[in-house]
C-alpha cells in the first residue's frame, strides 16, 4: 500500500520546476535530467542505478529509449521506456559534457560516481519545498507519469496494461493505486455513454 500519496504535478508546475532547474548555476543539466527521468516513471533507485549503456546504442549514440535492466530496478522490473525529445537532448548534452568522466552512470555527484536513491529522494524533497509545492516528493514525478499515461494511453491505441508495463509493475492493482482520480472525467464519460437516450 502506498499510504499518503505524493501529489501529481500539473503542466504548469512541471514547467515551473524545469524553468527553475534551468536557471540554477550549479548542476543544472544533471538536475533537469533527474527531474525528467522521474517524469518518465523511473523510481529513485532506477535513476541512481541508470547506466550510460542503458541509454545508448551499440554505436554509443544516445538511444530514443531507456533499456532499464533488472539489475538497476526493483526486483525484475527492468523494461523499455521510450524517451521524449527533450530528455534525449538533455541526456546527450549531459553525457557530452562529461567526456573525461569515467563513471558509467548517467547521474553522478561531484564526489562520487553515482547518487544513492536516498540522496535523490532528499534532493527532490528539498526542491519541491523550495518551490512551495507542498505534498510533493520524489514520487510526484512517477505518479504524474503513471497518471498521465493512464489518461492518454487509449489515444495511442493502448490499454492500462501498457501503462503497467511502462511503470514496471507486475500487478495491475499496483498501477491503479498510482493513478489519480479525475471526478470531472468520470462525469464526462457518463455523459458520453448516454448521448443517444
Amino acid at each position: 500500500m502506498l499510504g499518503k500519496q505524493a501529489k501529481v504535478l500539473n503542466e504548469s508546475q512541471v514547467k515551473a520546476v524545469l524553468k527553475y532547474l534551468e536557471s540554477c548555476k550549479r548542476n543544472s543539466l544533471r538536475n533537469q535530467v533527474m527531474f525528467l527521468l522521474s517524469l518518465h516513471g523511473l523510481r529513485a533507485k532506477e535513476v541512481a542505478n541508470l547506466q550510460i549503456s542503458m541509454i545508448t546504442t551499440a554505436e554509443s549514440e544516445i538511444s530514443d529509449v531507456i533499456a532499464l535492466e533488472d539489475k538497476a530496478s526493483k526486483g525484475r522490473s527492468g523494461r523499455i521506456i521510450p524517451m521524449n525529445k527533450i530528455l534525449i537532448e538533455l541526456v546527450a548534452k549531459l553525457i557530452g559534457s562529461r567526456k573525461h568522466d569515467c563513471s558509467g552512470y548517467v547521474i553522478t555527484t561531484e564526489r562520487s560516481e553515482k547518487f544513492s536513491a536516498n540522496a535523490i529522494s532528499v534532493f527532490f524533497k528539498r526542491l519541491y519545498k523550495k518551490l512551495g509545492l507542498s505534498g510533493c516528493s520524489y514520487y510526484s514525478g512517477r505518479r504524474t507519469f503513471i497518471t498521465n499515461c493512464a489518461r492518454k494511453i487509449s489515444l495511442a491505441g493502448g490499454s492500462i496494461r501498457d501503462v503497467m508495463n511502462l511503470a514496471g509493475h507486475r500487478n495491475l492493482q499496483t498501477t491503479q493505486r498510482y493513478v489519480e482520480q479525475n471526478p470531472e472525467a468520470q462525469n464526462n464519460v457518463i455523459k458520453l455513454l448516454y448521448t443517444s437516450l
